[in-house]
């Protein structure tokens, strides 16, 4: 038994034990070190669909937080608590709450009137559901003499953002855009003055589509978590919101394409990245289209581009369980054929083994069903993931993987004097002609281009029906000092190919780029076509435009530079990649600005019309 100053020792000493725990227990958590075990790995080594963290730096903590909390990045951040959230996104993003629109942002009057029938309009990823992304000279307004004259018009800064990514709506005299920070905003299209904002959940990088809903028109776009929403084109009130795909790391990327009363959604998803964890058993995921009654929201149909469930395949190297099939998302915007009553789509690569038939495929569905009417697999038994690229493969990574020739551009239904063709384009740097009426048989294929992970065609091309016009990215990353970054002096070049037969009509080379920090001449971004002009935006942020007869520059605009906004906000522009420029009633608009990849981050959308 302990005598009475022993057990009064004791109790002091447990006393101050305990108070040292319940400080510690009480210490803030550390949002650098959180940062270094959960978030380095993947931003301080910059790679496809991830911002580096200077890019990070630049945001608000309060952006930053609700993106973990119930955006893009939410299951990454699922694991850490409330308070732990808090701390990263201290730890990386400016203090203070993000600023509303300043009140000089906004039009005197805010009145907005849409009508879907207007002939000056760019509505969707392209002007027509056969995304040939030409616009015709009635519409375009612009004439070769004209685009040589293209002056900056007007600067509209998205608040707090790095990345413009979202191709906006142009309808007669309005202008409807997305934004990384969720925003989707109504602008007009003589001044860029703002009418209304929307908040999403999550960023938006869908282009905008508008359509009649009754009497009213409805703005239609997607999120980075999978949800579509319909607003009111003249108020921005939420008419009616869908989840299209319940799997956690669901995203929509491609534009939704509207026809006949329905929008027709391409799903696909980052859970390729979170291969990058050695714990995480990869993977789950099929891609889909999925087809939803305007008016309301409701599903008439679903059809996901891998058939099996995914199941348990063994175990990785460290022991995590192996999923699959998975993958085979859909990046672009689905193309409408109404006389054949099909739409097209084209698929992306598996995620993890068994590679399947319609991964990296071009595929005909009923529009009416979503039944599979055929398909045409181009490349084989493609399954990669983020794990394959990080200089040692990770356990994640399928064995004898890759080669990552998926499919991110749409398909261009184009109609010849002598018959049909579809246009495909890939990361391999091969383009395709398939015939519509002999189950998508391969007419003629043409190399463009190296390919690689971040090679080929990425978004889109653009045909006026002669010649299919292709920029390629062939962007790659190198190490110096440690340091991850985009190869200066690789990537880039536009290709002119004749729709009939696909032999070249000419061949542009890029443009060397300069030495600024994270430049790249790749040309990674849509292509957009009008009568004698060609418009290709480049990873070193200038958007130029070519002759369509012989490829020659006629008009170069270098966007990375400040800019005075007409909102009052701070404008940067950057990188050009992902949606390429929108042209309607002699006017241009291109967003700039894209912090994946390395690129030079942004957050500007421009306006373009011929000066004097």
């Amino acid at each position: 038994m302990l005598d009475c100053a022993t057990m009064g020792r004791f109790l002091r000493i447990t006393i101050a034990l305990s108070f040292v725990l319940s400080l510690r227990a009480a210490d803030p958590p550390s949002g650098e070190a959180l940062y270094q075990k959960r978030c380095a790995a993947c931003h301080d080594q910059p790679s496809p669909r991830i911002p580096p963290r200077a890019a990070l730096q630049n945001l608000y903590a309060s952006r930053i937080l609700r993106v973990m909390n119930s955006g893009a990045m939410m299951t990454i951040a699922y694991p850490l608590k409330r308070d732990e959230r808090e701390a990263v996104a201290d730890y990386l993003g400016k203090a203070g709450a993000e600023p509303g629109p300043p009140p000089q942002a906004f039009c005197k009057d805010r009145s907005v009137k849409v009508d879907t029938g207007a002939k000056l309009a760019w509505n969707g990823w392209s002007p027509t559901v056969a995304n040939t992304r030409f616009q015709p000279a009635a519409v375009a307004g612009l004439s070769i003499e004209l685009v040589k004259r293209l002056k900056l018009k007007w600067a509209f800064a998205f608040e707090g953002d790095i990345s413009a990514y979202a191709q906006p709506a142009v309808i007669g005299g309005q202008v409807f855009v997305g934004s990384a920070s969720g925003a989707v905003q109504a602008l007009h299209a003589d001044t860029g003055c703002l009418q209304w904002v929307y908040q999403a959940a999550a960023p938006v990088r869908t282009a905008i589509s508008v359509a009649p809903i009754g009497k009213r028109h409805a703005v239609l776009f997607g999120d980075l978590t999978g949800t579509v929403y319909a607003v009111a084109a003249d108020s921005g009130q939420l008419l009616w919101k869908k989840k299209v795909e319940e799997h956690e790391a669901a995203l929509l990327t491609g534009a939704a394409t509207v026809f006949d009363g329905t929008v027709y959604v391409p799903v696909a998803s980052w859970e390729e990245t979170r291969s990058l964890n050695p714990e995480y058993p990869c993977c789950t995921f099929r891609g889909s289209i999925v087809a939803l009654r305007i008016r309301d929201g409701f599903q008439i149909w679903k059809t996901y581009t891998i058939t099996e469930t995914p199941r348990e395949q063994g175990k990785t190297s460290v022991g995590t369980p192996r999923w699959g099939p998975s993958g085979a998302g859909v990046w672009g915007a689905p193309t409408v054929d109404a006389a054949r009553k099909r739409l097209y789509i084209a698929t992306g690569d598996n995620y993890s083994p068994p590679a399947t038939a319609l991964s990296d495929s071009v595929m005909a569905l009923d529009l009416a069903s979503g039944r599979v009417i055929w398909s045409r697999q181009v490349t084989a038994n493609d399954a990669f993931n983020s794990a394959c690229v990080t200089g040692v493969n990770g356990p994640n990574c399928p064995e004898g993987s890759g080669p990552d020739f998926d499919f991110g551009a749409s398909v261009i239904l184009s109609k010849t004097p002598s018959r049909d063709l579809l246009l495909a384009g890939q990361k391999s740097g091969m383009i395709y002609a398939l015939d519509p009426d002999r189950q998508g048989e391969v007419v003629w294929q043409t190399r463009v281009a190296k390919g690689g992970v971040i090679g080929g065609v990425q978004w889109g091309m653009a045909s006026d029906g002669q010649n299919l016009y292709a920029a390629t990215s062939d962007a790659i990353f190198v190490q110096k000092n440690g340091v991850r970054s985009l190869d200066p002096a690789a990537g880039g070049g536009l290709t002119a190919l004749r729709v009939a037969d696909g032999a070249k009509s000419w061949y542009v080379p890029p443009v060397a780029c300069s030495s600024a920090p994270g430049c790249s001449p790749a040309q990674s971004s849509a292509v957009t076509a009008i009568p004698g002009v060609v418009f290709s935006g480049s990873m070193d942020g200038h958007l130029r435009a070519y002759s369509s007869e012989d490829g020659k520059v006629l008009w170069d605009f270098n966007t990375v530079r400040e800019f005075p906004a007409v909102n009052g906000v701070k404008a940067n522009g950057g990188a050009l990649d992902g949606p390429g420029p929108v042209i309607v009633n002699g006017m241009v608009f291109v967003n700039s600005g894209y912090a994946r990849f390395g690129g030079a981050p942004g957050n500007v959308l421009l306006a373009f019309e011929p000066g004097e």
